[in-house]
């Protein structure tokens, strides 16, 4: 099975090329179909942000490394036992990269995402197929393509941010990161009612485009004094609910301080695995009483997040797309920050979905 991987642990930003990352096509094995299994003939596979931790050995993991966990196809085979929740050859899907067990204690408590066994059905869909439980799998909305059907998996980390936030309707949220989390997170606040609804980002078209999906005002890091902005924006108060999507060190820090009293600060993205962010617990946890809290999968969000897919503006996420045999080239202008995302089409499947416009 061609997949897509890491094939030399480094940077993939690294000009020396010893230093650097590498990503080519490599041959798999296929898992074998379990009795509760779908095969997924993998249309497109989006890159995340992620992905490319993975080829600097974040996760200690041996090369090749098989990459790829937002994904849409077309079911291609099912299991003997493989039919509980509707499922047919030929549904139109997307699903969640991770298998909850539901045997261990987090899985019986309510908390999945602590599952012990998150592990055990690793497998990558940057494929031309993927082998996933039917658990993990869901039927697209006849109005979602399957273009636009490999980015539920990041509208469900968007809709436990906004689960995590605790937010009222009509609180002040800002968001840090124009990345397709952040831009996605805006969306979804946006509908949850927030007001004065902000992105800080430093790129420019990212700004812009966070103003053309419903941001009231946006913040240049770099160019703007971030508090004097925040105080003006909110009328001195603060923001009441603050989210990082950037994964910055040069950034998370400075959220606490524009985070009003009472407020609600979600840590929405990954970090690096070796930086410890400084908190004066008097400032922040004593006087401010603010919440603090992150996000790491999305139990429970899927569902939701497939409703919300027909009604969230996606257009612009899905401009850039390679073949399959281009990944290395894919991974090059993801880096690059050019595109808000970058997916690999990893067959050409024929769609069935009903646009309307």
């Amino acid at each position: 099975m061609r997949t897509v991987a890491v094939t030399k642990i480094g940077s993939l930003r690294a000009t020396d090329p010893d230093a650097r990352g590498r990503i080519g096509v490599v041959d798999l094995p296929t898992p074998d179909l379990g009795p509760e299994d779908v095969r997924i003939r993998v249309a497109y596979a989006a890159i995340c942000g992620s992905d490319p931790h993975l080829a600097e050995g974040f996760f200690g993991m041996d090369v090749p490394i098989g990459l790829g966990h937002e994904l849409s196809g077309v079911v291609e085979a099912l299991g003997d036992d493989a039919h509980r929740n509707g499922l047919s050859v030929g549904d139109r899907v997307a699903g969640n990269f991770v298998r909850f067990c539901g045997s261990c204690r987090p899985c019986q408590e309510g908390a999945q995402q602590f599952c012990q066994r998150l592990q055990d059905y690793n497998r990558p869909g940057m494929a031309e197929t993927v082998t996933w439980h039917e658990s993990q799998v869901y039927r697209l909305p006849p109005q979602v393509s399957l273009l636009q059907g490999c980015l539920l998996e990041p509208t469900s980390v968007a809709v436990r941010i906004a689960d995590k936030t605790r937010m009222n309707v009509g609180d002040r949220v800002v968001i840090c990161g124009g990345g397709p989390i952040g831009h996605l997170a805006l969306q979804v606040m946006k509908r949850y009612g927030a007001t004065s609804l902000t992105m800080i980002e430093p790129i420019a078209a990212r700004r812009e485009m966070a103003l053309r999906h419903g941001a009231e005002h946006v913040i240049d890091p770099v160019a703007e004094d971030q508090a004097a902005r925040t105080a003006e924006i909110t009328g001195g108060r603060g923001y009441d609910v603050v989210i990082d999507a950037s994964g910055s060190p040069r950034a998370v820090g400075g959220l606490l301080e524009i985070a009003a009293q009472g407020a609600t600060v979600v840590y929405g993205a990954m970090y690096p695995a070796d930086y410890e962010m400084p908190l004066n617990l008097s400032d922040y946890l004593y006087l401010k009483e603010l919440t603090i809290t992150g996000v790491f999968v999305s139990p429970y969000a899927f569902p939701r997040a497939l409703q919300l897919l027909p009604h969230l503006d996606l257009d612009e996420f899905t401009q850039s797309v390679f073949a399959l045999g281009d990944a290395a080239e894919a991974f090059d202008v993801h880096v690059s920050g050019a595109h808000p995302k970058v997916i690999i089409r990893c067959n050409d499947l024929p769609d069935r979905a009903v646009h309307h416009g």
